[in-house]
């Protein structure tokens, strides 16, 4: 789950809590520095995860980055630069978009905010610096300016009963997912996201960054449990959703991640669409991001992200590589779930896959008994 970044800073809220008596660890994730685990007293029975699975989490989202597209071509020139629509996207309301290259290959991952007619794009920190460098480079006669959302943090709420937490708060749950809106939590003035998730609902609270320590501390108070980026990880993983630099290269095609929710294929031209449409069109992809749910024989041992999986015992030929792993204990069991990406041969049958130490089952659909 970590990663080494260099010159990493502390998120907001990773600040404040350092600054505690009994400050957490703190790890790169993302692109920034933020809490490893937040309720050590309750790591051997999963309460971080539980929260997450079966009741409401609090947690910090200060690794996302907003930026604000401006000018009289933002529209036109932004639904260019990325794979989803963006001159059609509804007022307050988001869309989850790949950034791709002349050659079609993957350069990020963002999230597309409208609200009004404003344009936000937002990117995780690791991701910032050469996506902005990226987009700033097709800025060419354009009346387009890219402009960092500065002083301003996220916390995150997130699962089943994370609109329970909402209502204590004052604020409003938002029946759809890719949605937002604005209100007040304690008198602090919040704008309101309802994000993606494949099992539980996810919201994140952005406020001006001084009052981050006072929305911990309410939503807290409001019965939420403190967790960290261990539990989103692992979270993560189990919903199947990629994370751009994990998962997801740069060497990598849209139609290779089966993130079908990225691509418009009715939209206009854009960067690296020829490639997209070439591979609609003559239905050519050889591999595929699949989620899978890995079951080890004998000594029961978590297999690490990296490990090959094969078609048969002994076979030379890799059929798929793991690139996320996430062990769930809950309720004392536990069970192993993975994110790789496979060959498309290897799908046919959907028969289980073989790696050292045990067999992986390809998932149809994200395990959603887990939060029952």
């Amino acid at each position: 789950m970590t990663e080494l970044v260099l010159n990493a800073t502390a998120t907001t809220l990773a600040a404040h809590l350092s600054a505690q008596k009994s400050a957490p660890e703190l790890v790169a994730y993302l692109g920034a520095l933020t809490a490893h685990h937040l309720d050590a007293a309750g790591l051997e029975n999963g309460a971080e995860i539980g929260a997450l699975l079966r009741g409401a989490a609090v947690h910090d989202l200060g690794w996302l980055r907003r930026i604000a597209v401006r000018g009289e071509d933002r529209f036109r020139w932004l639904s260019g630069m990325v794979t989803n629509a963006v001159e059609t996207l509804p007022e307050d309301c988001g869309e989850y978009n790949l950034v791709l290259n002349a050659q079609g290959r993957i350069q990020g991952d963002v999230y597309v905010w409208r609200s009004g007619d404003s344009l936000e794009v937002e990117m995780t920190a690791g991701q910032s610096e050469a996506l902005l460098a990226h987009l700033d480079h097709f800025i060419i006669m354009d009346d387009v300016e890219l402009v960092p959302v500065t002083g301003q943090s996220a916390l995150g709420i997130t699962g089943p009963e994370a609109e329970r937490i909402l209502a204590a708060l004052g604020l409003p749950a938002l029946a759809d997912a890719l949605s937002h809106t604005h209100g007040t939590a304690s008198g602090v003035p919040v704008r309101l996201d309802r994000g993606y998730g494949t099992l539980v609902p996810h919201y994140a609270l952005w406020v001006d960054a001084g009052h981050i320590p006072a929305l911990w501390q309410a939503i807290l108070e409001a019965g939420a449990t403190p967790v960290g980026a261990a539990a989103l990880e692992t979270l993560r993983i189990v919903e199947g959703i990629p994370a751009y630099g994990i998962d997801i290269q740069s060497r990598d095609l849209a139609q290779e991640t089966s993130q079908d929710r990225a691509v418009s294929f009715t939209k206009g031209c854009y960067l690296g669409q020829e490639i997209v449409e070439r591979i609609r069109s003559r239905g050519q992809v050889h591999r595929h991001l699949r989620s899978v749910e890995l079951v080890p024989e004998g000594v029961f041992e978590v297999p690490s992200a990296g490990m090959e999986l094969h078609t048969a015992a002994g076979s030379d030929k890799p059929a798929g590589l793991l690139s996320s792993v996430a062990a769930v204990q809950l309720n004392g069991s536990t069970r192993i779930f993975g994110i790789a990406m496979i060959r498309a041969e290897a799908e046919v049958g959907n028969r289980p896959l073989i790696y050292s130490g045990g067999t992986a089952q390809i998932l149809n659909a994200a395990p959603k008994f887990i939060a029952a």
